[in-house]
């Protein structure tokens, strides 16, 4: 496990008392239903996890990030809350 993996999890799962490995996190990432069922883990990453890290993330497990981004973009309807990959997306500038 890298670094940056180790950083993205221990803020995930610390956050709402989740236990999701790497490769669960990544698909999750990616699947709209996690948006919908609200998924707690998913919703930490894209809230609670600096942008850097979220793309580094995304980056290194293959998640597709036009994907990621629309899961996102589910979270910030649903919750009401601006989240940085939404606002700032993948480079970091304002969208």
């Amino acid at each position: 496990m890298t670094g940056l993996t180790a950083r993205v999890l221990t803020t995930v799962n610390a956050s709402y008392r989740v236990q999701l490995s790497a490769g669960e996190l990544a698909a999750k990432l990616a699947d709209l239903q996690s948006a919908s069922s609200f998924d707690a883990g998913v919703f930490a990453f894209f809230s609670e996890v600096r942008l850097g890290l979220q793309v580094g993330f995304i980056e290194q497990m293959n998640v597709d990030m036009e994907k990621a981004m629309d899961v996102a973009r589910q979270f910030a309807l649903l919750s009401g809350f601006s989240l940085p990959l939404v606002t700032r997306g993948r480079n970091g500038q304002t969208l």
